[in-house]
């Protein structure tokens, strides 16, 4: 390691479980000379100041970023493209911008309807490395240490652009891998998007119903491990499912095929048909978390 850090100012708009997960990896790694924070609520900001996270509350986002080396935008993906009308007139030459966003497809497009000559400064990313709890008080310096990100880099990047944003979260412990940003919501609307909106659409169906304690008193490890995401940040995950709600539809279709075909295979009393079904499941299960780190 160096003794001067790659990064002189890092600038964060989000300081919760991504963002500052993200500064004190960096910070971790002495390759940050000052981060920055920006956010909804001062409350938040001051808490990661406490925290150690940031060292100075931004006030004034055009100022912050005009000579900043790094700009992370790591709130919910709803909010990003305000963010990146308000900083695009003010980004310095040399300031490269990514995000945190867990879809790529509407980020794009926002940073293209937003950034204008700034575009090439952009290079987006995903870090696959959430946690049920958020807010500036769950983040962690190892949150991403051996965990992926994507990148999604654009055309217009240059290579050079590219390898900083991915040298920041290699910095962090994070595996860099590559995917174009339409390639990446298909895949994540199958495995991630999907299976969050199920697990939500379970407990809120017996939520919901007069003997609802009856059924939560009974639960056990099985409905532990299959509903574990719906503790997940409702807004967050409103978000996430309507910015990639094109994928996600396609996949919820395939799902509700795969349910038919479940139903019909059990109102037929076809034992052969439902086990084979089972036996791929737990063939591909167990052959994924053998490869789990």
């Amino acid at each position: 390691m160096g003794d001067v850090p790659e990064f002189g100012k890092v600038v964060i708009f989000g300081v919760g479980l991504i963002g500052g997960s993200f500064a004190l990896g960096l910070k971790a790694a002495g390759q940050v000379e000052e981060v920055v924070g920006f956010g909804r609520s001062l409350s938040s900001l001051t808490q990661a100041l406490d925290l150690g996270i940031i060292d100075r509350v931004g006030f004034n986002a055009g100022q912050e970023v005009s000579d900043a080396d790094l700009v992370l935008i790591a709130t919910p993906v709803a909010q990003m493209p305000e963010i990146m009308a308000r900083i695009a007139p003010y980004l310095g030459a040399e300031t490269i911008v990514t995000d945190g966003g867990s879809t790529k497809v509407d980020v794009v497009a926002a940073a293209r309807a937003s950034l204008g000559d700034k575009l090439p400064l952009f290079v987006p990313a995903h870090p696959i490395a959430g946690a049920e709890n958020s807010g500036a008080a769950a983040a962690r310096a190892d949150l991403y240490l051996g965990k992926k990100v994507v990148l999604t880099p654009l055309p217009e990047n240059t290579v050079l652009n590219v390898a900083r944003v991915r040298s920041a979260w290699e910095w962090c412990g994070a595996l860099i891998h590559e995917l174009a940003p339409e390639e990446h919501d298909r895949v994540f609307a199958a495995v991630s998007h999907l299976p969050h909106l199920l697990s939500f659409a379970l407990v809120h169906d017996l939520a919901v119903r007069d003997n609802s304690d009856l059924f939560f008193s009974f639960a056990a490890s099985g409905f532990r491990d299959f509903t574990r995401i719906a503790a997940s940040h409702p807004e967050m995950w409103r978000d996430i499912c309507l910015a990639n709600r094109v994928a996600l539809l396609d996949e919820l279709d395939r799902y509700r095929a795969q349910l038919d075909a479940l139903r019909d295979a059990l109102q037929r009393g076809d034992g052969a048909q439902l086990e084979a079904t089972f036996d791929v499941a737990r063939t591909a299960r167990r052959a994924w978390a053998a490869d789990q780190p």
